[in-house]
């Protein structure tokens, strides 16, 4: 059983669909008028886009990017793009959704290259927030949750493309990747 190697529960399910209830407010808020893009970074985020989605109440498009920088239990900080977007963001307002602001690298280098390809604005979502990890200085400007430095697994985040169908975030213990 995957929960089995769960050490304990940090942010449960109902927390989660709360949080994402409050956040699609403030998103439907501050995005009113602007028909933003929506950009879940795979694979991570999928779960949590979904959940938030649902409470976002203005006009939006949905896209997907895969972008890697993990080997292990580690940001090694060098990021590839695995699957770029499908169509132009020139002159748009883009809203990355992300899964969890670790170094803060995946993130730089996404909003340069979203930058890059003409984005009018670009503003992240986070789940998770670890700054005790942070190497760049770079903030999402909406975020769920902020979590101490312990390996979280769950609600889309991974060991090994293993756990990611938990349906909370969950630290998984420490003889399972040492």
């Amino acid at each position: 059983m995957l929960a089995d190697n769960v050490e304990k529960i940090l942010i449960s399910e109902e927390e989660i669909v709360e949080r994402c209830k409050e956040l699609g407010k403030e998103i439907s808020t501050d995005y009113e008028g602007k028909d933003p893009i929506i950009i879940g970074l795979l694979k991570g985020s999928v779960p949590f886009m979904a959940e938030l989605i649902k409470y976002i109440t203005i006009d939006c498009e949905m896209e997907f990017m895969a972008v890697s920088s993990y080997s292990g239990t580690e940001s090694m900080g060098d990021v590839r793009i695995l699957k770029d977007l499908d169509r132009s963001i020139k002159g748009e307002n883009v809203l990355v959704v992300e899964d969890i602001v670790d170094t803060g690298k995946t993130l730089e280098k996404v909003k340069e290259l979203l930058y890059s390809k003409g984005a009018d604005s670009v503003k992240v979502v986070s789940l998770l927030d670890k700054p005790d990890r942070r190497i760049v200085d770079i903030e999402a400007e909406y975020v769920g949750f902020t979590i101490p430095n312990e390996f979280v697994i769950g609600f889309g985040l991974d060991f090994d493309q293993k756990y990611r169908n938990l349906p909370y975030v969950g630290v998984l213990k420490e003889e399972c990747y040492k």
